[in-house]
């Protein structure tokens, strides 16, 4: 008897039903967060929404999902970005650059609060993040007295504000105000001035 579809035909198939579901549950998380339903989430994907259950049982399933799929991608983009190889500001822009481009799958990370498997986080985004920011702290660009952990959340913290805020800017005009925003904030030139101004006191 002839199965009535192939394995690998079926995989496929279903891998892009998976797709197509995550998809749709990163942009209604990032457009409703917390009022965002499985129900809202068939419909953006244009499945039942037993289809849904099927691939993901629950809700956490899902979040859990959506959060390895962001750093996962984030990741990549970062490490593609070369991070340790440009000059710090460069460095900034193309981190900025990585994240903002992970899109609506890095607003449902960083407003959920998910966490994916133990290290993942560290190693694929936190990390190269801190990396960063401790080179131009031992270059005297970024100001020392704040952990560079601090300062790698308050990135992260940044991006996902601004990517979910309204009205939206482009692409390119979302990095610069990111980057310039979080520069200004960090700079080193920033702490010498508040030492200053509170000396004159």
């Amino acid at each position: 008897m002839q199965a009535s579809q192939p394995a690998p035909r079926r995989q496929a198939l279903q891998q892009r039903v998976a797709s197509a579901i995550l998809e749709a549950a990163a942009s209604v998380l990032a457009a409703h967060g917390e009022r965002g339903s499985m129900t809202d989430v068939a419909e953006a994907a244009g499945v039942a929404r037993a289809t849904v259950y099927r691939y993901f049982p629950n809700r956490q399933s899902l979040l859990d999902e959506l959060a390895a799929l962001a750093v996962h991608s984030a990741g990549e983009r970062l490490a593609s970005a070369r991070l340790e190889h440009v000059p710090l500001g460069d460095g900034l822009a193309r981190a900025v650059r990585a994240l903002v481009d992970v899109g609506d799958l890095f607003i449902v990370l960083a407003r959920e609060r998910l966490r994916p498997p133990a290290g993942e986080f560290e190693r694929h985004v936190s990390g190269p993040l801190r990396r960063l920011l401790e080179r131009g702290q031992q270059t005297g660009e970024i100001r020392d007295d704040i952990p560079s952990t601090w300062l790698a959340d308050a990135l992260l913290g940044t991006v996902a504000s601004v990517l979910s805020s309204s009205p939206a800017l482009g692409r390119e005009d979302t990095v610069a105000a990111i980057a310039s925003l979080f520069a200004d904030g960090a700079r080193a030139e920033a702490a010498g001035g508040r030492a200053e101004a509170a000396g004159a006191r």
